[in-house]
């Protein structure tokens, strides 16, 4: 039988579906253990099966599938340390099954269309993070996904992102004004006319003057960088890597940005970007790379999404232990 834990960190993880959630999560898995993380998918809260939704003719992005009442409620008692019985959502079938009792970890990761979306559950997270795929990056890879792997035709694939769309940017795009930090999957600007859309450029913008939270920085904190890292210790081929440091403005937000366009030809190489950078919340040099090495094969590894993600990683395990350590201070006081 498992304790109930003294606290529970609460995570969020938005963006769309195909925006790369699934690698982020499995590379979080990486950084705390598995046994400390339990992750809870949002899609489990739609209150209209598949056939209801087509009947009323809304999307599951549409707030009116979603059961917001019972989701506030429930993240409010994992926080608490306690259990719930949560619905499932079967992807499969696309109905709702029987309810699944989930007993809560030291961290919680709450993941899907809507985490930062209802202002109650907003305002428990301790530490967020949006997805934010560029359209003609998204549709690439879901060409790419649906053509390859679902059999799909190029019309097909274009109608069912047209036909989310709207409810995509009233539902779903604004959360990302709410994020702690973005990560943010651009068309490369190194290639002219790039249509391939293998070559990326990725963003990760930081909130600044968020409690316990230090944006990452490369060089000098506050200046405006741009720096290409190539030569003779990052291997560079066509068409390089070009990096970008400096504060920028948000959704009305002072924000840092860190920037990488480019593909990474040997990661064992990150080291050197990882030697430039401040504020990284690694243990020990070459931390960084580490994590990035460890899985290779992961989407997204040979360019920045791969090193955001981590780098990310990193800060959510930093505001966990800072919770931790100020909850077990305050235990060690209210003791004394």
């Amino acid at each position: 039988m498992t304790s109930k834990p003294d606290r529970v960190v609460l995570i969020g993880v938005a963006g769309d579906s195909g925006c790369g959630k699934s690698t982020f999560l499995r590379r979080l898995a990486d950084l705390f253990g598995e046994e400390l993380i339990t992750v809870i998918c949002l899609d489990d809260y739609h209150c209209l099966d598949r056939k209801q939704r087509k009947e009323h003719g809304v999307t599951a992005l549409n707030p009116a599938a979603n059961n917001f009442d019972l989701m506030a409620e429930q993240v409010a008692a994992l926080k608490n340390g306690q259990e719930i019985m949560k619905p499932i959502y079967n992807h499969e079938t696309g109905m709702i099954d029987p309810p699944e009792l989930i007993k809560p970890t030291p961290i919680v990761v709450i993941e899907g269309l809507h985490p930062m979306y209802d202002e109650r559950v907003r305002a428990l997270l301790d530490f967020s993070v949006y997805l934010d795929i560029d359209d003609e990056v998204k549709i690439a890879w879901k060409i790419q996904r649906d053509m390859a792997e679902r059999g799909h035709t190029y019309d097909d694939v274009l109608a069912a992102i047209n036909s989310r769309r709207p409810d995509f940017e009233a539902y779903i795009n604004p959360q990302k004004q709410y994020a702690d930090v973005v990560i943010q999957v651009l068309p490369t600007q190194l290639i002219p006319n790039d249509t391939k859309r293998e070559v990326l450029r990725v963003r990760l913008i930081q909130k600044d003057g968020v409690q316990g939270f230090e944006p990452v920085y490369l060089f000098d904190e506050g200046s405006t960088i741009d720096w290409i890292p190539c030569g003779r210790k990052l291997t560079c081929s066509y068409p390089g890597i070009k990096m970008h440091y400096g504060p920028d403005e948000y959704y009305g937000h002072s924000v840092s940005v860190l920037e990488l366009d480019g593909q990474l030809d040997r990661l064992e190489e990150v080291i050197y970007i990882e030697g430039h950078l401040s504020n990284t919340s690694t243990k020990y040099y070459g931390e960084m790379t580490e994590l990035l090495l460890q899985h290779k094969e992961y989407p997204g590894s040979s360019n920045g999404t791969g090193l955001f993600q981590v780098l990310a990683g990193l800060k959510m395990r930093a505001t966990y232990e800072r919770l931790m350590g100020v909850e077990a201070k305050m235990s060690k006081v209210a003791a004394n």
